[in-house]
């Protein structure tokens, strides 16, 4: 009796960036088409459909973006086996970590990449990093992930660190889930498959602010912003997450703002390690306060997360509830011994 394989079906969905950019005399812009980009590959053992989605530099990829992304992996979700987005790099990070809010409990591999050299450039990074997103389509668990330089991660767990170096993006706080190694793609499993429906949820609420405190930093200003609208607040604390309480009060805003039901979450401007407001006292002043930590979660997954709580109408409890909670891989909590 022969062996026979089955050929992985995976739908690339190109969204543009520079990966697909060609010069112009305005700078480079996304000219090329997702057909033109798996052209440029080598041969791949997949059956790959393409699909342009959008012809956008990814500064320009906003919130009416990801919900055309997610609600096209939604309705694509049962045809392939796998899903790559080819994506520009800048708001790379952003877009995966709100997918991860937008398509909780996903039934296959969506993989984002892009390159920080356009395909049509002699010594590329745009090759490898699309093969890797093709071959992470068709070999991972269900999730969102982000594949660049070699390494595939948690959608939720990536930032891009460099602007021009090949080495764009890292996981932060968590390993990657594959590294590409002399052996081919060597993936470390670490979330189970999910058992429940994937839902399709693209409610938000954007009227939202990402504040890095600095010394002087005066914290009227976030009265300010809520009295003009501003929803919630995710603010980028010192080490632990220390908020300055002698003169500007940050601690005492918070107060004032968690009593008006805006929830303000506290995270850390140093990118590894979390936050802990338990531990020294500017950090209790903000806790005691109703400051709400990020633990050890990226500032793109604590402000995607933050505008998907409240476009469900989540109230101050709920969404500290809500940031206690690990929905798919996006935070390592106190008392979690990680297993995903």
């Amino acid at each position: 009796m022969g062996i026979f394989t089955v050929t992985k079906k995976l739908l690339l969905l190109s969204t543009g960036g520079t990966i697909a950019s060609v010069a112009s005399s305005t700078g480079l812009t996304p000219g090329e088409s997702g057909e033109e980009l798996v052209n440029t590959l080598q041969a791949l053992p997949y059956e790959i459909t393409v699909e342009d989605l959008l012809a956008l530099d990814s500064s320009n990829i906003q919130p009416e973006e990801w919900r055309l992304m997610a609600e096209t992996v939604y309705a694509r979700r049962n045809d392939y086996d796998g899903i790559v987005i080819s994506h520009g790099t800048d708001t790379m990070a952003y877009t995966a970590s709100m997918l991860t809010f937008m398509l909780q409990n996903i039934n296959l591999p969506v993989v984002l990449t892009g390159s920080q050299v356009p395909m049509n450039v002699l010594l590329s990074d745009a090759p490898r990093n699309l093969t890797l997103a093709f071959a992470a389509a068709a070999a991972c668990r269900p999730g969102i992930y982000l594949a660049f330089d070699g390494k595939v991660m948690r959608g939720c767990r990536a930032v891009k660190v460099r602007t021009t170096a090949f080495d764009a993006f890292e996981s932060v706080n968590f390993p990657p889930v594959g590294v590409v190694t002399s052996d081919g793609l060597e993936r470390h499993p670490r979330r189970a498959v999910p058992t429940e429906p994937c839902v399709l949820n693209t409610k938000l609420d954007l009227n939202v602010s990402l504040i890095k405190l600095f010394p002087g930093f005066d914290p009227q200003i976030m009265l300010a912003m809520a009295e003009s609208g501003c929803h919630g607040f995710v603010i980028e604390g010192y080490g632990l997450g220390g908020m300055t309480f002698v003169r500007r009060n940050v601690a005492a805003v918070i107060g004032q703002l968690s009593r008006m039901d805006i929830p303000v979450i506290a995270a850390s401007q140093c990118l590894y390690e979390r936050s802990d407001l338990t531990k020294y006292e500017v950090g209790r002043q903000a806790l005691l306060e109703g400051a709400i930590s990020a633990h050890d979660m990226t500032s793109e997954s604590a402000i995607t997360k933050l505008m998907w709580a409240l476009g469900q109408g989540m109230d101050h409890a709920q969404v500290k509830e809500f940031f206690a909670t690990n929905v798919a891989g996006e935070v390592t909590l106190p008392e979690e011994t990680e297993e995903n």
